[in-house]
């Protein structure tokens, strides 16, 4: 497998220019995979190292000075080297058999907005730095946000141990990313004159497209709940168990299912699904005698959602109370909401109008990079239309008008932040 040849040196020649070889990027990356006819770029694989030399590459291309981190992600800088910096970034890794645009839309569109900009951002009042962050989906090892909780220094060391299905431990996988397993305890910066950071994304849902906006300005990522419920009653044969007899734990299931949807329509910005259902013995001519579903409950404020999966846990116990049946409630997992910061909103709503585009905000569902860095700066997101809301498929699609509309956003962006006094 060898990487797609470099573009030459010389900036893209204005908007058209520089739209056309974010899409010429973006194909060439795609084309970095461990599975020939599909995507897929695990953490430490010979195509995730390839994506990193070619975007490494691209951006000395540009004037930038990069380093790599203690797990291999990239990070390229220009601008005065003594000044307040802006973080910009997303990652190059994927999930199985994805789409080009998720992740590596959020490196490629900021290295064109600052090959744009190159000439004022070399003679700033700030620097630009982006990073290209070697492992968010946690494809190989399992471990969400992997690279971006190294670089601000959340990485436990016991991970160090942690291996994929072919034994090869996460150390071992770090070394062939070009990083130190030695150097992971550490954050990869000081933060302290950190300005913030802004990461794009695709928006993996179909708002957006409803609202015919290429650009939304993300208010929060959303705090999540996840667990299972288990409906436990009584199988029983299908021909001889007259209604009032049966202790039917499909039954209770289903109208759980239907408590799920009911909060979700009652409680604006919520969303809730059951997802997955187990139901044994799962025989045509047979009561259902255990039924387990899964709940995922997702709010941009915390206590909101909260207040909604205790009102779910409450009429889960009383569907059972009066079914007769039996419940075992069991709660995974919560992830707290993260709010994006009112300067980088603010900052992000202007640029948006600056470009000529209708401002709009939007909660994100999904996890982000973001996530992590706001253990330890301002953060702000901008998201970016995908055609039907498809993400983490072969499917997934950002039309080239709006690749154009994200580069231009971060143009203005980046030429705002050096003039921005309110840090």
């Amino acid at each position: 497998m060898s990487a797609p040849p470099s573009h030459e040196a010389d900036a893209p020649s204005g908007r058209l220019g520089s739209t056309q070889l974010t899409s010429e990027r973006l194909d060439a990356l795609g084309q970095l995979t461990e599975v020939a006819g599909e995507i897929t770029r695990g953490y430490g694989t010979d195509s995730l190292v390839e994506s990193l030399a070619l975007v490494e590459r691209w951006m000395l291309e540009a004037g930038m000075t990069v380093t790599r981190d203690s797990v291999g992600s990239l990070v390229g800088r220009i601008g005065p080297a003594d000044a307040p910096t802006l973080l910009l970034g997303s990652h190059v890794d994927s999930v199985r058999n994805a789409g080009r645009f998720d992740g590596p839309l959020g490196v490629l569109a900021p290295l064109a907005a600052i090959e744009r900009a190159r000439s004022s951002l070399e003679e700033g009042a700030i620097g630009i730095a982006l990073i290209a962050f070697a492992d968010e989906e946690g494809l190989r090892y399992r471990s969400s946000y992997l690279a971006s909780r190294a670089f601000v220094g959340l990485f436990e060391p016991a991970e160090l141990d942690i291996t994929d299905d072919d034994g090869v431990p996460l150390a071992e996988a770090i070394r062939a990313a070009g990083g130190d397993p030695a150097a992971t305890s550490s954050p990869s910066m000081s933060f302290g004159s950190v300005a913030g950071y802004v990461e794009v994304h695709i928006e993996q849902g179909p708002v957006l497209q409803a609202e015919d906006l290429p650009v939304g300005v993300v208010t929060a990522i959303a705090g999540q709940s996840r667990g299972f419920v288990d409906f436990i009653g009584s199988a029983g044969h299908a021909g001889n168990t007259p209604h009032h007899l049966r202790r039917d734990a499909l039954l209770a299931a289903a109208e759980f299912t239907l408590a799920v949807d009911d909060a979700m329509q009652q409680t604006p910005g919520l969303v809730a699904t059951v997802g997955r259902i187990e139901n044994a013995p799962n025989v045509g001519n047979v009561i259902p005698g255990k039924t387990t579903v899964s709940y995922d409950v997702r709010h941009q404020e915390d206590d909101v959602r909260e207040r909604a999966l205790d009102a779910l846990r409450a009429r889960a116990r009383e569907i059972v109370d009066r079914r007769g049946i039996d419940l075992d409630w069991r709660h995974l997992q919560d992830h707290r909401a993260v709010p994006m910061s009112a300067r980088w909103r603010r900052t992000l709503l202007e640029a948006v109008e600056n470009a000529d585009i209708r401002p709009f905000e939007l909660p994100s569902g999904a996890g982000h990079d973001a996530v992590s860095l706001a253990h330890v700066t301002d953060v702000g997101m901008l998201f970016c239309r995908c055609r039907d809301g498809v993400s983490h498929h072969p499917d997934e699609f950002v039309e080239y008008d709006d690749i154009a509309a994200v580069i231009d956003v971060l143009e203005q962006l980046v030429l705002k932040a050096g003039l921005d006094d309110a840090r």
